[in-house]
């Protein structure tokens, strides 16, 4: 049986539709003020963003329709060989299909091929899925952020040797 939904690398036409689950979903978990990457500029557009080298975003689709991403890029202020997993959001109809883990999987193929060898991420109380995903994928909890990103709202943090 194939999977109810496909992953593949995100496109211009896609940019409406990304930023629109980010909006949704963030302020579902209390991500809504400053501190958070709902305000980011890139939000808007996440095609051109991730164009750059060392940088991937993939949208999820189900039924001809964006209900996810994520992606990975360098983290800022960080060394050469830590990238961050940023903006990985689902539409609640997304949630339980299996495809965070097929797209965090596409994310760390991604940084791996980049030449990256750890992964970093930032996350909130409350997004328990979240975190659980992250743990099944062998992220592990550390004590404080790395890097610069501008996300002071988030309050777990996470490493994952590549």
């Amino acid at each position: 049986m194939s999977a109810p939904y496909s992953i593949r690398p995100i496109e211009p036409r896609d940019d409406a539709a990304i930023a629109s689950i980010i909006r949704s979903v963030m302020p579902e978990f209390g991500a809504s003020g400053d501190g958070f990457a709902i305000n980011d500029p890139e939000v808007d557009w996440m095609s051109r963003a991730y164009a750059a080298p060392r940088r991937a975003y993939f949208v999820v689709e189900a039924g001809g329709r964006v209900v996810g991403g994520g992606g990975v890029a360098p983290l800022d202020g960080g060394d050469a060989y830590t990238c961050e997993l940023r903006k990985m959001y689902f539409l609640p109809q997304a949630r339980g299909l299996g495809a965070g883990t097929a797209l965090m999987a596409r994310c760390l193929d991604a940084a791996r091929g980049a030449g990256f060898r750890r992964c970093y991420l930032e996350t909130l109380t409350g997004m328990d899925a979240a975190m659980r995903l992250y743990e099944r994928s062998g992220f592990h909890r550390i004590d404080a952020p790395m890097g610069d990103t501008g996300h002071g709202g988030c309050n777990t943090f996470y490493l994952r040797e590549l």
